[in-house]
């Protein structure tokens, strides 16, 4: 695949997760399981020769990646936070289980806007916008074997991955992204490849784009094409 390959990295268990709150963009912390997350998904990323490291601004995402990365240089993109649930944020979720919008956010999202807040769509349109903008300035400067990570949240991940796969963000809530999961997408002229999704666990390293003659082989056909069959897979 001669595109880079985007690590898309959920941020660790917040103390909002286990108290069951909505966090939202509050200056929410990792509690102890979270920053063991954070140092665990750290060393399977240690193999992985990262190009770019971009995070949301919100301090859960930089505490995650401190442990996961400390000698990184992340750098903050806006387009990655948190969606903006207005007056639902810090409210307990079985409090807004009761709200009417509450059908609207599990059943139809793309209609769901947060009172005081921002529209489920908009926070959709400008996580993709960003992290495909990221992906073409990094596939230009860094070549197709660049491998970067993008630290954001839950719905933002979701809205993503639903853009990657061509559903209709009404089905994002079908996705499920755990706390310091890894998703790798590629993009690709023709279609993005969702290669993981709500990685936990195992080897990273496959998800580095093949050098040298391995690269020329796996180059043959078009970038833009999928493999008739299923494929041989990352096995090296």
């Amino acid at each position: 695949m001669r595109v880079a390959t985007l690590l898309l990295l959920r941020h660790g268990r917040t103390t909002a997760n286990t108290s069951g709150g909505l966090a939202g963009r509050q200056p929410v912390e990792l509690d102890e399981t979270g920053r063991g997350q954070a140092t665990a998904v750290g060393e399977r990323l240690r193999p992985v020769p990262l190009v770019a490291v971009v995070t949301s601004p919100l301090i859960r995402c930089r505490q995650t990646l401190e442990l996961a990365l400390p000698q990184a240089s992340p750098v903050v993109e806006e387009g990655l936070i948190e969606c903006g649930y207005g007056s639902w944020e810090g409210q307990p979720l079985n409090k807004l289980a009761k709200d009417p919008l509450w059908p609207v956010v599990q059943q139809h999202p793309s209609a769901a806007v947060f009172p005081e807040g921002e529209a489920m769509a908009q926070m959709a349109s400008r996580a993709v916008e960003a992290v495909r903008r990221w992906d073409t300035r990094l596939t230009a400067e860094h070549g197709p074997e660049a491998v970067w990570v993008a630290c954001s949240h839950g719905d933002v991940i979701k809205a993503i991955v639903a853009d990657a796969l061509g559903v209709h963000l009404d089905l994002f809530q079908r996705i499920v992204v755990d706390p310091a999961s890894v998703t790798a997408i590629r993009y690709t002229p023709l279609r993005p490849f969702l290669v993981r999704l709500n990685d936990i666990g195992g080897d990273l390293a496959g998800l580095v784009p093949p050098t040298g003659k391995r690269r020329r082989r796996a180059s043959r056909s078009t970038s833009s094409d999928a493999a008739v069959g299923g494929g041989a897979g990352t096995l090296r």
